[in-house]
């Protein structure tokens, strides 16, 4: 029976670049999909490459240089694949209500703002020019006035807007991607198979068994993502969260991603104009709800009132992999021989390229250069 140096379990982002990595080291792969390779968390993802506020202490280290990686994870994808993968490095521009702005923001001043995207027009939610710098509005206004006293606007709280440097990718576009470049690299992919549980001999891991067949090999990683706690003997502490989105085609052209705490708006080449999207702890539940459809689709109108004359194009929900402490699972179990790639949450685009280099340097040379303790699988074993 033939055999394999790794086996990974799950052909999202995540399996398809620790794949790819791990052949650039000699290592004979099979990815294992219970579904179609691609289709799941990865596609339904916006593709905010964000590293900011919104990532977790513990995680920001790697975010960060997660980030940096990206331009050279898709010139290498897009060389061996063929395809072009939308990388946009725009940025991004932040709308806050309350004053509170990233770290590293760049603060817009009104006038800057709409010299970036004419078609942010927050005056429709918040009244006439609410937009001030987090220095006080007081004291803006009256430098705009000419003269001292307290603005009108002065209990409306703080609007302020910012820029970051942020970089935007179209997840669809960058799985093809990768999925096309696992291939020339000769990865195996079995597709429409769901694996069941691990297959262990004498306290060592030798394959995994699946619905349809068994598979041998020496190391297994289970990047499976939301449905990764579903596979014996091993329960990972991982849940679906349900975010639903849409597409609009036919809104003003924007340039930047825009975001609120609300609503983000993720712009693509190719015209079409991505928003969303929620947070919903309601399990294995895929389907779309037209309310709240309608809801994001308000919201985003709240910003950019072109967006009101826009066409629909699609609508979708995605199941992302979240833990208890919003960390991914990252390391060897208790098992020898079984890995985890897993629980990424939100960020299991942005964190594919430093995910995919660790975990192959880990099962290749036993150590990866980095301090992975606080993503272990063993911190949730009591």
């Amino acid at each position: 029976m033939k055999s394999w140096d790794v086996l990974l379990i799950g052909a999202g982002i995540i399996g398809l670049s620790l794949a790819i990595e791990l052949r650039k080291k000699g290592m004979r792969v099979l990815i294992v999909e219970r579904g179609e390779p691609g289709r799941e968390a990865s596609y339904a993802a916006a593709g905010m490459l964000a590293a900011g506020d919104e990532i977790p202490a513990a995680l920001k280290p790697l975010a960060e240089e997660s980030a940096r990686m990206y331009p050279e994870f898709v010139h290498e994808l897009e060389d061996e694949s063929g395809l072009k993968v939308d990388l946009r490095d725009h940025g991004t521009i932040v709308i806050s209500c309350d004053g509170h702005l990233p770290d590293g923001a760049e603060l817009l001043s009104p006038q800057r703002l709409k010299s970036l995207e004419p078609a942010v027009d927050l005056s429709v939610t918040f009244g006439e020019s609410p937009l001030l710098p987090r220095a006080g509005r007081n004291e803006a206004r009256a430098d705009e006035k000419g003269e001292q006293g307290v603005s009108p606007l002065h209990n409306q709280g703080r609007i302020c807007a910012a820029y970051l440097p942020e970089r935007s990718v179209d997840p669809r576009a960058l799985v093809a991607a990768a999925i096309r470049a696992a291939r020339h690299r000769e990865v195996d992919i079995s597709s429409g198979t769901e694996v069941e549980s691990l297959l262990v001999e004498g306290g060592r891991t030798v394959g995994v068994k699946t619905d349809k067949t068994t598979y041998s090999a020496g190391r297994v990683v289970n990047c499976a993502g939301a449905w990764a706690g579903s596979i014996a003997p091993y329960a990972f502490p991982v849940n679906p969260v349900k975010g639903q989105m849409l597409a609009v085609v036919d809104a003003p052209p924007l340039k930047h991603v825009v975001r609120s705490k609300k609503v983000y708006l993720v712009p693509r080449s190719d015209g079409r104009l991505v928003i969303g999207s929620t947070l919903e702890d309601v399990g294995f539940d895929k389907k779309t709800d037209a309310d709240t459809m309608q809801h994001l689709f308000a919201s985003a109108v709240e910003l950019v009132p072109g967006i009101a004359q826009s066409r629909r194009n699609e609508a979708w929900a995605g199941l992302r992999p979240g833990t208890p402490d919003d960390l991914p699972i990252l390391g060897e179990t208790s098992i020898s021989g079984f890995f985890a790639a897993t629980g990424h949450y939100r960020d299991g685009i942005l964190l594919a390229p430093i995910t995919a280099r660790l975990m192959a340097d880990l099962l290749v040379e036993g150590s990866c250069g980095h301090d992975l303790s606080g993503f272990s699988p063993g911190r949730f074993v009591s």
